[in-house]
């Protein structure tokens, strides 16, 4: 254990009283964080770059835990692996508490057991990520405390994380920016005969080239409906859909765009137009105290009225340091988690993606999607460009 008694005046680089607040409305009296987005967000931005693609060490896994106690910013521990001695040496965390000294899961739980043993403080109710604990972690945790309730603390998680500083703004623009930069210059580099690989290997060059970490690419070619990349060619006239996504610092990006080999026809730019259509319905419902569902809603209401509307996927999404986590808003598409923030007001710094798409019959699969952060009065559009058809190969 490195304990240093001087850090507990240190400012917290979250919300510490919204969280509490959320612990206290569920009843838990500590959290152990241990996905790398939450550990991310609770140590201020920290990650431990050796571990930052991959997790697998030895004969377990890098397992890094973040404790906190509600109320007790000056008892949180960090628990980290044998090499991160350094990190703490030079302050890349602002823990009061932090042993440096894991190899794997088991060990690193044990650490946060005897922390919270120690501690004197109050651990009836124990929240943990149920998604990100291995289950030897959960075993151990569970014979440590057997008079304890084991709870999900995945909601107090992602309602901390909904409302986004300006910093993560800035760093959600950066990755919006350079996801759809990288778009948009594949298809002005692309060229006719290209098959979907090679699509793909160029959204990720353009991605790489403009500081962003590539996450995904789904491409759709002429009027298949596969999204996997693969060795379809593109044709003269057909059309692309590129949705990729990618990384900067932890927060993710994730857009679609269209792109066209040649000029597009009447009936493409009537179909793009019938998208962007139902994009703008909800973009333009959005502001600081509505509803959240009254967007899906306001999208709906549009969906309905579009003479294509059997064959079209609507929904709104929260993103941040997760491609889809809160506000949820619509249940059910396209992932099936509950619409948990249906009914509460949108806040100021929230990011929502929309995204809408045409399964067509003969023309092949057309989507929009794009990010906006919520504004007292509005929202303001990260990387807003491209939104009609791109000519493939112009540029």
């Amino acid at each position: 254990m490195i304990d240093h008694p001087e850090k507990t005046g240190m400012l917290v680089p979250f919300d510490a009283a919204r969280l509490d607040a959320l612990m206290d409305d569920r009843g838990i009296d500590v959290i152990l964080a241990t996905s790398p987005h939450n550990v991310q967000y609770l140590l201020g931005g920290y990650r431990f770059f050796f571990f930052e693609t991959i997790t697998a060490i030895g004969v377990s896994r890098y397992l890094p835990i973040v404790v906190y106690f509600k109320g007790r910013p000056d008892a949180a521990l960090y628990v980290g692996s044998v090499m991160e001695k350094h990190a703490w040496s030079i302050g890349a965390f602002w823990t009061p508490h932090c042993v440096a000294g894991s190899w794997g899961s088991t060990d690193a739980m044990a650490t946060a057991i005897d922390h919270i043993k120690t501690s004197g403080l109050p651990a009836h109710r124990i929240g943990v990520e149920a998604g990100f604990m291995p289950a030897d972690s959960k075993d151990a945790l569970t014979s440590a405390f057997p008079s304890a309730e084991i709870v999900d603390a995945l909601r107090v998680l992602e309602l901390l994380r909904a409302m986004k500083t300006p910093e993560e703004l800035a760093l959600l623009k950066k990755v919006a920016e350079g996801v759809e930069g990288g778009v948009l210059a594949a298809f002005a580099s692309a060229r006719p005969g290209m098959n979907g690989h090679q699509f793909v290997e160029q959204v990720r060059a353009e991605q790489f080239a403009r500081g962003v970490d590539f996450a995904f690419c789904q491409i759709a070619i002429g009027s298949s409906f596969n999204r996997v990349p693969s060795d379809q060619i593109l044709k003269e006239g057909e059309i692309v859909s590129l949705d990729a996504g990618g990384t900067f610092k932890g927060y993710a990006g994730d857009l679609c765009r269209m792109g066209v080999a040649g000029e597009p026809d009447a009936e493409l730019i009537d179909l793009l137009e019938e998208v962007d259509i139902i994009q703008q319905a909800a973009r333009h419902a959005i502001r600081a105290g509505v509803a959240g569902g009254s967007l899906i809603a306001a999208g709906d209401a549009a969906v309905e009225s579009s003479p294509h509307r059997s064959a079209m996927d609507f929904t709104v999404h929260g993103m941040g340091l997760v491609l889809h986590e809160a506000p949820r808003l619509a249940s059910g598409r396209p992932l099936p988690y509950p619409a948990d923030d249906a009914e509460r007001p949108l806040e100021v710094g929230m990011l929502l993606s929309v995204e809408t798409s045409i399964r067509h019959p003969t023309r092949g699969f057309i989507k929009m999607e794009d990010t906006l952060a919520v504004t007292a009065d509005g929202s303001e559009a990260f990387a807003d460009n491209g939104r009609g058809w791109n000519i493939i190969g112009v540029g």
